[in-house]
């Protein structure tokens, strides 16, 4: 019988207190804030389904700032860390997609309105 495999860990660089990986997430929240109100700013001038689709994909990826931060802070586990980032990549990639497939020349929509 073997023994269970040690987590590998590299010398000063854990994911918990991590005052590096806390600069790099508030910077990457700083700047993913500002692209989220310049989207909201866009949806409300164009009132458009593609424009509340980019606005709520960029919402997303503020969430996963918001996400990394507290796992850094200590307050979100890693296990749910992965789950809540990968499950939003999905869905970040997912209303992408669809806004450009769904209003691309030629889409369902242009072909349903004929």
């Amino acid at each position: 019988m073997t023994a269970p495999l040690a987590p590998l860990t590299v010398e000063g660089w854990s994911v918990e207190g991590s005052l590096t990986l806390l600069a790099v997430v508030a910077v990457a929240g700083i700047g993913t804030g500002i692209l989220f109100l310049v989207s909201l700013i866009a949806y409300r001038r164009r009132r458009s389904s593609q424009y509340l689709l980019i606005s709520v994909a960029v919402g997303a990826l503020l969430a996963r700032s918001v996400v990394g931060a507290g796992t850094v802070l200590g307050y979100v586990p890693m296990p749910v860390h992965h789950f809540l980032e990968h499950s939003l990549d999905f869905l970040i990639a997912a209303l992408v997609l669809y806004a450009v497939y769904a209003h691309a020349p030629g889409s369902v929509s242009d072909d349903a309105s004929q």
